[in-house]
Order: structure tokens, then C-alpha cells, then sequence
């Protein structure tokens, strides 16, 4: 739901403008606090922990930034005892044009951030995710010139539901007779770096997405 969302589309947009310059590297932190053992997320057999949860979203952000998949990734973990979970992930996807970095976490402070940096710009996503349906989207546009933030540009967006512009544009497709916006093969790509973030915490060792 979040490469539909108009915030996420108008990030790309100022991209493709050159409202950054060239885009070298994407940051992202992505956490909440969940000690429930009965809970979904807590639980190894039903695809429980962080990666797997909230991971997936600054893989499938890079990935649609970058219009690229990475070339190579390197992960590590740090595990539960108790549930056998992953708490708290970080990774470094490597891409031909740059790199992305992230930290997830189960058990930390609730906080979502993304910081995309260009060559001459940089743009910070408020609330990258948890898009809320019942206020504006914010966007930062930062040109660089003041490390104070005193040239900091707002770019707002109207408030919409995600989840609902998700399955209009869905519906649409099925009715017109054309491509759904995240196709099945974008997913099966998002798990395939995941397998190797996973893989390369067990190694110690960069792993190509496959």
C-alpha cells in the first residue's frame, strides 16, 4: 500500500524532477514495543518478528526508489530467547546507483523515519508507513544550504486511506483488464532479499537476493 500512496508517489516525482539531484542513499527506522507472547508477530510459526512484520517496508521502499533490485545484502539480528524472534534487525542493501540502510525493531520506542539523500538535496518522510487516514501526510524537503534546517520546505498531502486507495486501484485493474500495481513478481523480489538478510545474519556474509 505505501508505492500507491500519494506521498510516496510524490517523493518519486520530486526525484524525477531533480528536486535532490541524484539519489545516493535511502535511510530508514521502523519500530513499536510488542512483548505479547500470543501475539501474531511473537510467534516463529506464523512468520513472527521484525523483519518479516515491518522489514519488508524499507526493502520494498529502496527497491521502488532505486527502481532497482540490490545487487547484495548484509544483515544482522538479535533474537528473543523467549520467542525466538528476531527484536531487532538492521541490514545494508547494495544497489548499482547506491545503498539503503534500515533498522527494525519489535521490542523499541514506536518511530518510523525515512531520510532519502541526493546529491544536492534530501527529502524526510514523516510517517512513512503508518500513513494516518485522518490527517495530511508530510513530506521535508531540504536543500542542503542550511544544516539548522532554516530552508526546510513542507510538502503536505491530503489525507486518504492507503489501504483503500490500495484496493480501488486493484479493483480498477481487474475491471480495465490491466497490470495491478504491485504485481505478484515485486513480491516474490521483496522476499527474496529478505531470505538473504536472513541468510547473511546466519553467515556473517554479503548474499545475493535469489
Amino acid at each position: 500500500m505505501v508505492r500507491t500512496h500519494p506521498q510516496w508517489l510524490g517523493v518519486r516525482e520530486v526525484m524525477r524532477q531533480g528536486g535532490i539531484g541524484t539519489l545516493r542513499a535511502v535511510s530508514s527506522f521502523f519500530s513499536y514495543f510488542n512483548e505479547d507472547a500470543a501475539n501474531v508477530r511473537n510467534v516463529p510459526e506464523y512468520g513472527g518478528g521484525g523483519l518479516f512484520d515491518i522489514g519488508c517496508y524499507p526493502i520494498t521502499i529502496s527497491r521502488f526508489l532505486f527502481g532497482a533490485e540490490p545487487l547484495r545484502v548484509a544483515g544482522c539480528l538479535e533474537l528473543d530467547k523467549r520467542f525466538g524472534t528476531d527484536r531487532l534487525a538492521s541490514a545494508v542493501l547494495e544497489f548499482a546507483a547506491g545503498q539503503s540502510i534500515f533498522t527494525c525493531s519489535t521490542q523499541a520506542a514506536p518511530y518510523q523515519r525515512v531520510q532519502v539523500i541526493g546529491t544536492r538535496g534530501r527529502l524526510e518522510v514523516e510517517i512513512p508507513f503508518n500513513a494516518p487516514p485522518d490527517r495530511p501526510c508530510r513530506v521535508f524537503l531540504d536543500h542542503g544550504r542550511d544544516l539548522a534546517g532554516g530552508e526546510i520546505e513542507t510538502v503536505s498531502f491530503e489525507t486518504c486511506d492507503q489501504y483503500t486507495i490500495q484496493g480501488d486501484l486493484f479493483s480498477k485493474a481487474i475491471l480495465d483488464g490491466t497490470d495491478v500495481p504491485s504485481p505478484i513478481e515485486d513480491a516474490v523480489s521483496n522476499m527474496a532479499c529478505i531470505d538473504a538478510i536472513f541468510k547473511s545474519a546466519d553467515t556473517g556474509r554479503w548474499e545475493v537476493p535469489q
